[in-house]
């Protein structure tokens, strides 16, 4: 049984599929979904296509898969920031996140959910959809926190929460191409400064 078994299953993988996931984000994270090419991804991950299709499927699966990875990964900042006690300190922790994830030494400059779908042809209109969704849920999540503070007097009873979380996710992305355009740490976090003295006390 052990056998017959071990042979309908075939070799087991020869790498580790977390760390191949890992080296194919960074790939994405650093030239878009378009511009990674099959080639590249697979070099980076150290395995055949063959290989590819069996573990993750298609390139849009990997995608989707990198995607999650960085979600919990790299962009974990903006899960963080949502716990802070005050509306204030999550913006802050947002923009400060933004900036720490998108000029870090060990990954590419930018965001991955910014620079993935850049350039999106026809092709690729399920992986742009797919960056409008996982950017908009972030907003989401950024409006509902911000409502909370309004019930709860954190902030003003006028201020408007639809518009405060959109104001700190244009910034945050508006941090984002910066950061691919090459403005470092201390640069990003002056613009975060600036965006601060507008928040509603």
């Amino acid at each position: 049984m052990g056998d017959s078994s071990r042979a309908v299953m075939g070799r087991p993988r020869e790498f580790d599929i977390d760390q191949a996931l890992e080296r194919a984000m960074r790939v994405f994270w650093a030239r878009g979904y378009e511009g990674a090419s099959l080639a590249e991804l697979t070099r980076a991950m150290g395995i055949t296509k063959t290989s590819m299709y069996a573990a993750y499927g298609n390139k849009e699966q990997l995608f989707r898969k990198a995607l999650q990875r960085y979600g919990a990964g790299p962009a974990a900042y903006v899960t963080r920031a949502l716990e802070e006690p005050t509306a204030r300190a999550v913006a802050l922790a947002f923009l400060r996140g933004a900036v720490c994830t998108t000029t870090s030494p060990d990954g590419p400059s930018g965001c991955l959910a910014v620079q993935g779908a850049l350039a999106s042809s026809d092709e690729s209109r399920p992986i742009h959809d797919l960056l409008v969704d996982w950017r908009n849920d972030a907003g989401v999540r950024l409006e509902e926190r911000f409502r909370r503070a309004v019930d709860e007097g954190d902030l003003p009873r006028d201020a408007d929460p639809r518009r405060l979380a959109r104001f700190v996710m244009t910034v945050g992305f508006g941090i984002a191409v910066q950061a691919a355009n090459g403005l470092g740490p201390a640069e990003l976090d002056e613009i975060v400064d600036a965006a601060m003295l507008g928040w509603p006390v």
